[in-house]
């Protein structure tokens, strides 16, 4: 099969096609053709050696959809089944999706039924799951003010078209170039606001913020809440990935909160209801950009560039 590799850390360059044997089926674990794969800031992480525990060479590729190729759960997961897979520590502690196919765990294969495209279905899973997972604990009313850190990113892009079919509330974006700013609105955000050096530029309060920054930024994020209000710390788009010196008796307004989302944590009814809520308000998931295999490193180059914003999934 044709695969994308990564033998060592490095830049885009690093990322290389080649002809490897297909992987062959294991007790548990079941052989799915890849159709689509989204690409991930945390990918350009990891081929930057920054993930640790990742040892090289490896196929990366955290997501999936496709179909299943060969089974060793044929009730679950018939030939021909469409099915999405994410996490699970696909691509990191075993190759992933930036190949033709990938073996697969049977636990981290959920079968789905979608009128959604490939380059659509691709766009979902751990984006947008993401987003959803993290609008849920944000707890949304109407009326609320909504914020969303790292607003150009694909989780970004997500969180502002489902929290408007989730509830009837006003969502703005950040970003550090305001030259975004049709882009964000045409999105689906209802205004922009710029931020700087980790802190916004701007005095206004909200009800409810997802940092997509993450570390970097919480302090700053808990101090434009409201009373009762919540930020979710859902991404670490900041390159920070722990709290340091952080006093949450002193950086927790009182009558405030502060939670997370953690995406490695798949439930089947939350995916389900998260692709009901797509399809029954005709959300738009089209990816803003696609790649085939063979230009990975293209796909990558994108993603970590200025120029980047939204969704980036790479075709099989």
């Amino acid at each position: 099969m044709q695969a994308v590799i990564v033998r060592h850390p490095g830049g885009p360059a690093v990322l290389e096609k080649v002809t490897v044997p297909t992987p062959q089926v294991k007790p548990g674990w079941s052989l799915i053709q890849v159709r689509g794969r989204g690409i991930n800031h945390s990918e350009i992480f990891t081929r930057e050696g920054k993930s640790p525990s990742v040892a090289f060479p490896r196929i990366l590729g955290i997501e999936a959809v496709g179909t299943v190729a060969e089974s060793t759960a044929l009730t679950r997961l018939p030939v021909g089944q469409t099915v999405i897979t994410f996490m699970g520590e696909m691509g990191r502690a075993y190759d992933g999706s930036y190949a033709e196919y990938v073996l697969v765990p049977n636990a981290q294969i959920f079968p789905v039924t979608t009128p959604l495209s490939w380059p659509a279905l691709a766009a979902v899973p751990e984006t947008y799951y993401t987003a959803y997972g993290a609008l849920l604990g944000l707890r949304l009313t109407g009326g609320d003010q909504v914020l969303v850190r790292g607003g150009t990113s694909g989780v970004g892009v997500a969180a502002a078209k489902l929290a408007h079919a989730m509830a009837d509330v006003t969502v703005t974006a950040t970003t550090r170039q305001l030259a975004k700013t049709d882009q964000l609105l045409a999105a689906g955000f209802d205004a922009v606001i710029a931020e700087q050096d980790g802190r916004l530029a701007t005095a206004e309060k909200f009800d409810r913020v997802l940092d997509l920054i993450g570390p970097a930024t919480v302090a700053d994020s808990l101090a434009h809440l409201n009373a009762g209000g919540i930020v979710s710390s859902t991404g670490q788009l900041g390159g920070q990935w722990t709290l340091t010196d952080f006093d949450p008796i002193m950086r927790i307004p009182n009558d405030c909160y502060l939670t997370s989302f953690y995406s490695g944590d798949v439930q089947i009814t939350r995916l389900q209801d998260l692709l009901q809520l797509i399809t029954s308000h005709n959300i738009d998931v089209t990816p803003v950009k696609t790649f085939p295999l063979s230009d990975m490193r293209a796909a990558h180059e994108y993603l970590a560039s200025h120029h980047s914003f939204g969704k980036v999934v790479v075709l099989s």
